[in-house]
């Protein structure tokens, strides 16, 4: 049952979440671009986690493709701060900027996730995570990124709070899967109504 299951993303962390719940799946990352995907529904009044759920959706259709008759899990994550919506840093310095614009307020993680089999929409949720950054000396935040390295890039809010991250915040309110990008006892939850886990 479960085999017949494709994680349709690149990241090692989801697919640690899946492969530590217990789940048999395949994994294919997308071939989809996400900003050629936004820019489509620019303009149309859609929120964060609106877009966070529609390019869950356009990676798990993608992989479907490549996948007939399988349950593929889509996913994505999207960082807004108040109703604008940020992109993972390309380089240091972008990092850097990022960290003392979130430094002192609060942010939100939308994290997305959408099955699809052979084109059909299944099912859709977002989780959503509050995090409040504490106030950060600019000082500090070169020596964190200094230690933190390039995992800074892979990250669309310069951090992993599973790591040294977690210095950087005071308060947090959401689950720690919903944080790393992936809501998974909902989708676990879904998984075994379909059948595809047992339960």
């Amino acid at each position: 049952m479960s085999d017949a299951i494709v994680l349709a993303s690149g990241s090692p962390f989801r697919r640690k979440m899946l492969a530590d719940a217990g789940l048999s799946f395949e994994q294919d990352k997308p071939e989809i671009d996400e900003r050629a995907v936004e820019k489509a529904v620019e303009g149309a009044g859609l929120t964060p986690e609106d877009l966070a759920s529609i390019l869950a959706e356009a990676k798990a259709l993608d992989v479907a493709q490549r996948h007939p008759g399988k349950l593929v899990i889509g996913t994505d994550q999207t960082l807004s701060l108040e109703e604008d919506v940020l992109h993972k840093p390309k380089d240091m310095e972008e990092a850097r900027r990022r960290l003392l614009l979130l430094s002192g307020k609060t942010h939100q993680l939308n994290s997305a996730v959408v099955l699809v089999r052979d084109g059909e929409v299944l099912w859709r949720h977002v989780g959503i995570a509050r995090l409040t950054m504490r106030h950060l000396d600019p000082g500090f935040i070169g020596r964190h990124l200094s230690g933190v390295g390039d995992k800074a890039l892979s990250s669309v809010g310069a951090y992993q709070i599973e790591g040294e991250g977690i210095q950087l915040f005071e308060r947090i309110e959401g689950d720690h899967f919903t944080i790393v990008g992936l809501p998974l006892l909902p989708l676990l939850s879904k998984l075994r109504d379909l059948g595809a886990i047992d339960g």
